[in-house]
């Protein structure tokens, strides 16, 4: 469990997640624990790698601090509806709700593979005009970029959509124990126009917040086991803190490139453990 969850927390590093689409699925297909047990462990250890990464991502001032906080009012409302609902819901449906998720996430990651360099390079993330509640917020930032050796600018856009798209993170984070991270990233860089490196450390700075708001429920409910935790909280922190030093010297489409290997092979394992736990049915492949 402590190597999975190093693996997890350098991995989650990279994409701006907290590396809960890699320990759900490994604590449950690997390790054989209840599908909410795993949840529940996975969420802790999302707080503990944003900790880890967040800190990282601020002192190289590539993290948008007041996009995070915006979004996370939205975050947090939905991460408390999504825990209330997540310990009433049957193991079957959450590996299918899951799977799909982020089976979903890489596809588009994927399709966008090429484009973020491009528009990196051509300062296309500086162009479009932010509206008045983006101007008002200040909602805008610069960073640099170490692979391509050049400051990069940027002004987020349409923030009523975002913070909608953020609050259903929030959902999935406490529904899933994922830290809402894969729905942050896309959202903020697919609708809201921020830089792939900017999304990634915004959300890795929010995702802790967001874990933290669901593990309150799951603490309540008996469903946090400290000798699953423990090895699963340290081990994320190491690789985050590993991970977080590395992303910024990669260019946007590796990330990427990454992101959809990870996210299609697990996508893939827990929809076919949800078909099999709730209805019988074997996909190839199967863990």
């Amino acid at each position: 469990m402590f190597l999975v969850a190093i693996f997890a927390g350098f991995f989650g590093a990279l994409v701006g997640i907290g590396g809960g689409v890699i320990i759900v699925p490994a604590l449950s297909l690997l390790f054989h624990l209840p599908i909410h047990m795993a949840i529940a462990a996975s969420i802790v250890s999302v707080i503990a790698t944003s900790i880890a990464g967040a800190l990282s991502y601020v002192d190289q001032q590539i993290t948008n601090i007041r996009l995070g906080m915006f979004l996370e009012i939205a975050t947090t409302t939905g991460a408390l509806i999504g825990a209330l609902v997540g310990v009433l819901l049957h193991g079957y449906v959450l590996s299918l709700i899951f799977g799909s998720l982020i089976f979903y996430m890489a596809v588009m990651s994927y399709r966008t593979r090429h484009q973020e360099d491009h528009m990196v390079s051509s300062g296309a993330y500086e162009a479009p005009e932010s509206d008045r509640i983006s101007r008002a917020l200040m909602l805008e930032g610069v960073y640099h970029d170490e692979a391509l050796k050049k400051d990069i600018s940027y002004r987020a856009r349409k923030p009523i959509e975002g913070s909608l798209v953020a609050s259903l993170a929030g959902v999935g984070s406490g529904l899933l124990g994922i830290g809402g991270g894969v729905i942050k990233v896309a959202s903020m860089n697919s609708l809201m126009g921020i830089p792939m490196k900017a999304s990634v450390a915004t959300s890795k700075f929010m995702i802790g917040v967001t874990a933290a708001t669901s593990a309150v429920v799951y603490f309540i409910a008996g469903g946090i086991d400290v000798y699953v935790v423990a090895p699963v909280a340290i081990g994320t922190m190491l690789g985050a803190t590993v991970g977080s030093a590395v992303m910024n010297k990669l260019r946007s489409k590796v990330i990427k490139t990454v992101f959809f290997l990870l996210m299609f092979y697990l996508g893939y394992q827990m929809i076919a453990k949800g078909l099999l736990m709730g209805f019988n049915f074997r996909l190839p492949g199967l863990m």
